[in-house]
């Protein structure tokens, strides 16, 4: 059994990880308001641009038909795939990175002509540790998610693919279900699929509206910050799930760090108590001796 300053070194290291723990749980549910309000503060403008192409297409069916081409020609073994994988750039959130890489992974595994795109420094080591090649690694956007990043990326996955190098791009990012529940998932980015793209707004001024030059040029124009703003829904959406994971483990770990503090006190206690007996035995037994001396 330790002895009572070996216990009490342990209970300090603990405490000391605790300060770590809460301080982290604090940053983290910080972060994961901000990203909540950025993302509904930005939700009503890529509103309004899915209403504006849906009425697009309402009037000029044919407007966009390139991010429409579902490459029917191909077969699906033909078909040349984009996989964007979201993680994080730093650990301690439980099972996120872990949920994420593995999706990817299992899409990823026997498709050498597919085409790998990461975001975040945990997916980037852990491809590169099991020699699977990246052709894109998106630095600095995990932990800083913003429009202008977005617009990036979408710039160079929508080249890729009206370019013809790839026939496919999908999404994969974690959502999150619930406050309490997330979920990795894979969406298909391109191409477009007309069905998702609803009329949210049932005003029907787009009627009588007259395009300039044309409607095709206008769609064209429209369509990147589409895409764009889906890949920034994307990574909002993993920001989120990221924190609300760090949150709910370092609210475990310093569950854990409680238990065992109050294990080692009772640990303590005794210990204190067994050296207060023993020299109260020693005293008496020395009293003892003197008395017979």
């Amino acid at each position: 059994m330790a002895n009572a300053r070996e216990i009490q070194d342990r209970m300090r290291s603990i405490k000391d990880t605790m300060k770590i723990t809460n301080a982290m749980y604090m940053v983290s549910s910080s972060k994961l308001q901000k990203a909540r309000k950025d993302l509904v503060n930005t939700e009503p403008y890529f509103y309004l641009i899915q209403d504006s192409l849906a009425k697009i297409l309402n009037i000029a069916p044919d407007a966009g038909s390139r991010y429409f081409d579902q490459r029917g020609y191909k077969s699906k073994s033909q078909k040349k795939i984009g996989y964007l994988v979201i993680t994080a750039d730093k650990g301690l959130a439980g099972a996120y990175n872990h949920n994420v890489i593995k999706a990817a992974e299992e899409l990823t595994r026997n498709e050498e002509q597919d085409m790998l795109f990461v975001v975040g420094q945990v997916g980037k080591h852990y491809f590169e540790k099991r020699n699977i090649p990246i052709d894109i690694n998106f630095n600095y956007t995990a932990q800083n998610p913003s429009m202008n990043r977005a617009r990036r990326i979408a710039e160079i996955l929508l080249d890729l693919f009206l370019d013809g190098e790839l026939d496919e791009i999908d999404v994969i990012y974690t959502k999150m279900v619930n406050s309490m529940t997330v979920e990795p998932v894979i969406s298909k980015l391109l191409p477009l699929k007309e069905e998702r793209i609803q009329i949210r707004d049932k005003n029907n001024y787009y009627e009588h509206a007259q395009f300039m030059p044309d409607a095709k040029t206008v769609f064209d124009s429209i369509v990147p910050c589409y895409v764009a703003g889906f890949i920034y829904g994307a990574l909002i959406e993993s920001y989120c799930c990221e924190h609300n994971a760090r949150m709910a483990a370092m609210q475990t770990a310093t569950d854990a760090a409680s238990d065992m503090l109050r294990q080692l006190n009772m640990q303590y206690n005794r210990a204190r108590q067994a050296a207060i007996t023993q020299e109260i035995t020693e005293v008496i037994a020395g009293s003892k001796a003197q008395k017979k001396s």
